[in-house]
């Protein structure tokens, strides 16, 4: 029994959509930690400056956290158009 036809292209949009949530939440994951890391280390050198560092730090998360927006909308594309 082959998989042909509509079967087949519903299962590479399964594949595609998890592919593209899972290398989409790498980045972002990565990016934020290392940005909360490096937050902290310059609090840590600069206390007086801590409301400035962390606001400007929750703005670089949600730049960084973006992307992994923009894949979980790829994801729904392929999972609910496709």
């Amino acid at each position: 029994m082959a998989i042909e036809g509509i079967d087949l292209i519903k299962a590479a949009a399964y594949l595609g959509a998890g592919v593209a949530m899972g290398l989409g939440a790498i980045g972002p994951g990565v990016g934020e930690g290392m940005v909360g890391a490096k937050a902290c280390e310059a609090i840590g050198r600069n206390p007086q400056q801590a409301a400035l560092l962390t606001r400007t730090m929750l703005v670089g998360q949600a730049v960084s956290e973006s992307t992994g927006i923009y894949s979980l909308v790829i994801a729904l594309l392929l999972l609910f158009v496709v």
